[in-house]
């Protein structure tokens, strides 16, 4: 029975925009941040112990990543080989350079022969030596059509076709590595990859390169103890026999991770009988406050009160209120400042609303048999903005009709415009006034 400890879609570096600069360390504080999460999936391997830690791939946000943030990602898995903690680091699409011409970011702990770590950039089945025995791990790391583009026989053929080729050369390799397997081992598969029956999460919109799905059929497969994958920033588990598991990414990345647990998945790796425990992190929270204003009497009030039903307190906040023109000096700034205040950061999104569509009422069609007078006050009871002039329009109204001089001021008498409606004809006249 074999420990393991997965995780997955590290991708430290990213969302500096949410932090700020920690003056007592000179790092980001959402830096920090990830490098806190990471050092708690590292303290559970070395405390419990694990027998085996499995990282399923994007440790970084692209190939290249700065030498802080480098450091940084080293220093926590260099606590597991000082604990002799065998660990796999999988090649995501992350990690690689464009076109997927090799893992650059995590190649160089194989170039450096840092005991224990096994540096999976290609299918290839590693066969490891643990506290509680041995196990198998076949490595699948992020594949992308591009890798058959520039052959010959390629030449011509649609996206989709190549992906077809590719899908089908995989599923031979694939088949080659677990002909070679040894049957009375427990064996995972290690792959960065999106599955057929997955659910999305951000990682649609990070994705470097395109890929391919890979069908449930090629991975559900009696001959795996435990499926263990990347690349989904959402946790789900999409098969239970074997486990085939997504552990979802350590930190949100963005807004659109505020909703989802992030954590790390613990397997019991055994032949035919392998057991899974999501393990939920403590990470900093994502909140969002939503607001229209543009009915509101006092904007001011409504808008301290839809912050107060939040609790910012640490969290990363944004703020998206709406409002009319008029309603701009109403809102102040300073007042907004301080009630986000609790907030670890927090960015302000105002929209104008500049023009409310109306739907035209019923009443006012062009076939209306309604007279101008009674037209007009259809429509003016239907503006409430227009209330306090609604009198002083029907007494226009009437004038106009009886061909009379209005108090006060004087009224147009330019012709009606050819197609003119009834509401049409009264509206244009009376903004004449």
């Amino acid at each position: 029975m074999i420990s393991v400890l997965h995780l997955s879609d590290i991708h430290m570096g990213s969302g500096f925009a949410h932090g700020c600069l920690n003056p007592e360390t000179g790092m980001n504080t959402r830096l920090e941040d990830f490098v806190a999460t990471l050092g708690r999936c590292v303290d559970r391997a070395i405390a419990s112990p694990a027998d085996l830690v499995l990282f399923g791939g994007d440790a970084f946000p692209d190939a290249t990543p700065p030498p802080l943030v480098q450091q940084a990602f080293a220093s926590q898995f260099r606590r597991l080989a000082d604990a002799n903690i065998p660990t796999v680091l999988l090649v995501g699409n992350h990690d690689q350079y464009a076109q997927g011409q090799g893992g650059a970011s995590l190649c160089i702990y194989r170039t450096l022969g840092v005991p224990g770590i096994i540096v999976g950039d290609r299918l290839d089945t590693h066969h490891i030596q643990t506290a509680n025995g041995p196990v198998q791990v076949i490595t699948l790391p992020w594949l992308t059509p591009s890798t058959l583009l520039t052959r010959p026989e390629m030449e011509g053929l649609s996206m989709a076709e190549v992906s077809h080729q590719l899908l089908d050369r995989l599923r031979i390799a694939l088949e080659g590595e677990i002909r070679r397997l040894d049957p009375t081992v427990p064996t995972i598969l290690l792959a960065h990859l999106m599955t057929d029956t997955a659910t999305f999460g951000a990682e649609r919109f990070l994705a470097v390169g395109r890929g391919f799905n890979v069908p449930m059929a090629l991975l559900a497969r009696p001959c795996f103890d435990y499926v263990a994958l990347g690349h989904v920033h959402r946790h789900q588990i999409l098969c239970e026999s074997p486990p085939v598991v997504y552990p979802g990414s350590i930190e949100r990345v963005d807004f659109s991770e505020a909703d989802e647990a992030k954590g790390y998945v613990w397997a019991t790796v055994k032949k035919q009988d392998t057991q899974v425990e999501f393990c939920p992190l403590p990470v900093r929270p994502f909140v969002t406050v939503t607001v229209d204003l543009t009915a509101a009497d006092d904007p001011q009030a409504k808008l301290l009160g839809a912050i107060a039903k939040h609790d910012l307190s640490e969290a990363v906040a944004r703020l998206m209120y709406s409002l009319r023109p008029d309603q701009v000096d109403a809102v102040d700034n300073a007042s907004i400042f301080a009630a986000l205040a609790p907030a670890h950061t927090y960015t302000i999104h105002p929209q104008i609303v500049t023009h409310k569509s109306r739907s035209r009422l019923p009443e006012l069609t062009p076939t209306s048999s309604l007279d101008p007078l009674a037209a007009l006050q259809t429509y003016l009871n239907n503006r409430e903005d227009l209330a306090d002039l609604a009198t002083e329009m029907v007494a226009a109204a009437q004038a106009l009709i009886a061909d009379a001089p209005c108090e006060p001021g004087a009224v147009s008498d330019a012709p009606t415009e050819e197609g003119d409606t009834v509401e049409d004809e009264a509206l244009r006249q009376l903004r004449l006034l």
